[in-house]
């Protein structure tokens, strides 16, 4: 017997059925790992492995011991997208926060951390960026967020959403220009 859709799983677990909770990461897994090899692969300087950053994104989702409302694949990879989003967030400012001196010992779980320093500056540039575009315009932050941390295509996040596929398009062009500016602002410095 094949596993249930995902949909039905999350609406299971939804309702409190931890069969459903068990059966959830092995049957979004290899999703979830694809989306995480293209945040943290080889060239993307974080010290995170793609399996590291799922295993951690789904604790920040699953641990509160709550089961959370997930309508279906899409909302789950939305929210998905944004654990993922915290999670190299975190790391960022806790490397940052090491090179500043900070008296913890950072230390992480995969053993290839040499010099990417300036990896976590951007990350932290980026999520500055994020949060004033959440204030400034909500569709386009989740559009980014959806698109770029999630890997949702733009007829999922026209779904999600509820906006056709062109406005999603148009406005991921609009965004991604917004970010562009506003990052190189941030690089050029206090304006």
């Amino acid at each position: 017997m094949t596993d249930p859709p995902i949909t039905q799983l999350l609406r299971r677990y939804g309702e409190g059925d931890q069969e459903a909770f068990r059966q959830l990461l092995p049957a979004v897994y290899e999703e979830l790992h694809g989306i995480a090899l293209k945040k943290v692969g080889p060239q993307s300087g974080q010290t995170l492995s793609p399996t590291v950053l799922v295993h951690e994104a789904y604790l920040k989702l699953f641990s509160a011991g709550n089961p959370i409302r997930l309508e279906d694949r899409p909302h789950f990879l939305a929210v998905a997208a944004r654990a993922m989003r915290h999670v190299l967030v975190d790391q960022a400012r806790a490397r940052t926060a090491q090179k500043r001196g900070g008296n913890q010992p950072f230390v992480t779980l995969n053993t290839s951390a040499h010099g990417h320093e300036a990896k976590s500056e951007e990350v932290l540039r980026l999520d500055r960026a994020l949060e004033e575009l959440a204030t400034k315009d909500p569709v386009l932050f989740q559009i980014v967020e959806l698109r770029f941390f999630g890997g949702l295509q733009q007829s999922e996040i026209a779904e999600i959403i509820g906006k056709s596929e062109r406005t999603v398009k148009r406005e991921w062009a609009v965004a991604r220009a917004w970010l562009a500016r506003e990052l190189r602002a941030d690089e050029a410095g206090p304006r």
